[in-house]
């Protein structure tokens, strides 16, 4: 095991700011790109990882981690977590999720078969309860974020 390197956490946000890449850090301060994220971490310079596991609760197979269904309510996930996403994305979340709700229909994933559109459960489903967080982060934004715009129900 290595020693742990000393980053000057006040240095690494001057030149993390002035827009040097994480290999331009890396060399700079004598470490590995690794070393630098786990730096940006604990000086705060990192956006927080986002939790999609309220939006997708199943264990995906790796062959439908990319799948439409699992696309839109990872979309729809960063969305209400206060992630911007381009507009074009998040309007295909939002069709998606509408169309579903319309038409009292819900998302069930099985890992052999991937995911299927079901009738939704008395009193609520999962894409209407992700589509009804997303929304409410939508609609309590002060504007559009990095020239995304978003567009409410």
């Amino acid at each position: 095991m290595g020693r742990k390197a000393l980053i000057d956490q006040e240095e690494l946000r001057r030149l993390a700011g002035q827009g040097l890449s994480n290999a331009e850090l890396a060399a700079r301060f004598g470490v590995s790109e690794s070393g630098i994220l786990q730096a940006k971490r604990a000086a705060g310079l990192s956006k927080p990882m986002l939790d999609h596991s309220r939006a997708i609760p199943w264990k995906l197979d790796r062959a439908h981690s990319q799948s439409g269904p699992a696309t839109n309510l990872r979309n729809l996930s960063s969305v209400a977590q206060g992630r911007a996403i381009p507009v074009e994305k998040l309007n295909t979340a939002l069709r998606w999720a509408d169309r579903l709700v319309a038409a009292g229909l819900d998302i069930a994933y099985d890992p052999g078969h991937g995911f299927r559109e079901v009738p939704a459960a008395e009193g609520g489903s999962l894409v209407e309860a992700v589509l009804a967080a997303a929304r409410g982060a939508v609609t309590g934004r002060e504007g559009p974020a990095d020239n995304d715009q978003v567009i409410p129900e």
